[in-house]
């Protein structure tokens, strides 16, 4: 059992509230509750947070807003948790730098097992070996691990989405490896994934296609059959 992590939990309602922190100490993390974005910053000013759980609906700034400058800010996992079900706000919540999204009411369970797969990923990033630096070069190609773009080999600047940006970045990192589908979304950043490996499918897709429209991209990234996809370009730190 994990006793290490500590998680944040953004939620307004007490009773809401202190239901995710019984059930998520019970598993051994270390829980506190703030009630708004002001008390949020009051406890990462005072402690090391590694994962928030964030409701949308707060008093004050609301949560897409406290989203998307947590995200600004730094790199620490984010799980929104609301109760606008519907796929509009889902993408907006994940496109603003959410890592997952999770609608109320939920049961806790699901909640428990989110967390633990995004504590996973970042396990996993760590364990595995893999090229990391600022900019990352493959034929031609240049991804800008910090500024988040991609420069294709003319030199224009590539439109992509988050979600098709940190899964490359991933397949850059680990060229020649295959990846299995759970693999590469505990690997990602979950925007725009779902948690769901038919999604990885679709993000392959959209991501082969603007790096060789012609070929579909499929020169660098290869499908493994019952195993996941391969990155076979040669990368190398820019």
């Amino acid at each position: 059992m994990r006793t290490h992590e500590h998680i944040l939990i953004v939620e307004d309602d007490p009773e809401i509230g202190t239901l995710m922190e019984r059930h998520l100490t019970s598993h051994g993390w270390r829980v506190s509750v703030a009630r708004s974005g002001a008390e949020m910053e009051q406890q990462m000013a005072t402690n090391r947070i590694d994962l928030v759980v964030l409701d949308l609906m707060l008093p004050g700034e609301d949560g897409l807003s406290i989203c998307h400058r947590l995200r600004a800010a730094s790199a620490i996992p984010i799980i929104i948790v609301s109760a606008k079900s519907d796929d509009f706000d889902r993408v907006i919540g994940l496109e603003v730098g959410a890592d997952d999204y999770l609608a109320k009411p939920f049961n806790p369970r699901e909640l428990i097992a989110r967390i633990r797969a995004l504590f996973r990923r970042m396990d996993l990033g760590a364990a595995m070996p893999s090229v990391q630096a600022r900019r990352l070069s493959f034929d031609g190609w240049t991804l800008d691990c910090v500024a988040h773009t991609l420069h294709s080999p003319r030199g224009s600047v590539v439109t992509l989405t988050p979600a098709e940006l940190a899964l490359l970045q991933v397949f850059c990192e680990r060229p020649g490896r295959v990846l299995s589908r759970d693999q590469l979304v505990d690997l990602t950043t979950g925007v725009g994934t779902s948690s769901t490996g038919r999604n990885i499918d679709i993000l392959v897709s959209r991501l082969r296609s603007k790096l060789d429209p012609s070929s579909s991209g499929g020169q660098y990234i290869r499908t493994v059959r019952a195993g996941g996809y391969e990155f076979v370009a040669e990368v190398s730190a820019a």
